[in-house]
């Protein structure tokens, strides 16, 4: 079996080892890099499992970092390490930018194992009955990750892919926050609920003609959401 490969990038010389001797002691193949802008070279020009990385770093910081991947099409899954921002904006706006999951210093070694572990499974899940999905100008291929609105490509996290696959598996019924938590993230309490509200609103930007006026990611207000693949949904349930 091929070793998964991890790319850290941690300019904590001390931690990074740390994390190093734990992930190869696992069978993982381990990358190092201590600068921002080397990391994204190195992402750039190798194919990685998953990165870990940390958010204050020289030359470019995590967020940018994650940023120019996404940007330029690279999804590979991604945990943020960070023991400087704690606040609830700020683990937002890393799983806006395509963040997969999030870790605060210190954690305990196999907290983050599990987390990796849960990243990796989730990304590489293969979906035998919806493998191809279209409705309004979106078309999605589960299977293979891609997305195209009105032809032109569309690039979805992992996460927001399996938010939407979560959805229109259940078309036309409700799923709750907490649902969608424990089904995307993986585990049952993920900051709050409220971090699913700002996650749905940034996919709206990108698959709804109008996100101000969605027509298939609707607000059940008080509950959750819900999916619709035709373009006209009761008034009662939109946003």
């Amino acid at each position: 079996m091929k070793r998964r490969h991890i790319l850290i990038i941690e300019d904590n010389a001390a931690l990074a080892e740390t994390l190093t001797a734990a992930l190869t002691a696992e069978n993982y193949a381990v990358t190092h890099s201590a600068d921002g802008e080397a990391a994204l070279r190195l992402a750039e020009s190798r194919e990685f499992d998953l990165l870990l990385l940390d958010l204050v770093l020289p030359s470019l910081s995590g967020f940018e970092v994650c940023q120019k991947l996404r940007e330029m099409g690279n999804m590979t899954p991604l945990i943020f390490l960070t023991g400087e921002k704690k606040d609830e904006i700020d683990k937002v706006l890393g799983l806006e930018l395509g963040g997969d999951d999030y870790i605060i210093k210190p954690f305990g070694t196999r907290e983050l194992l599990a987390r990796i572990k849960a990243v990796l499974r989730r990304s590489q899940e293969e979906l035998p009955d919806l493998d191809e999905y279209s409705f309004g100008d979106i078309s999605l291929n589960f299977k293979r990750q891609t997305a195209f609105k009105a032809g032109e490509e569309l690039y979805l996290t992992v996460k927001e892919f399996g938010l939407l696959e979560l959805l229109i598996r259940n078309e036309g019924g409700v799923v709750t926050r907490d649902a969608i938590l424990n089904e995307v993230w993986g585990y049952d309490k993920y900051p709050v609920t409220r971090t699913v509200d700002t996650f749905v609103h940034s996919l709206r930007k990108k698959i709804e003609r109008d996100p101000a006026h969605p027509v298939h990611l609707l607000t059940v207000h008080g509950v959750g959401y819900k999916f619709i693949q035709e373009s006209s949904p009761a008034p009662s349930s939109r946003r």
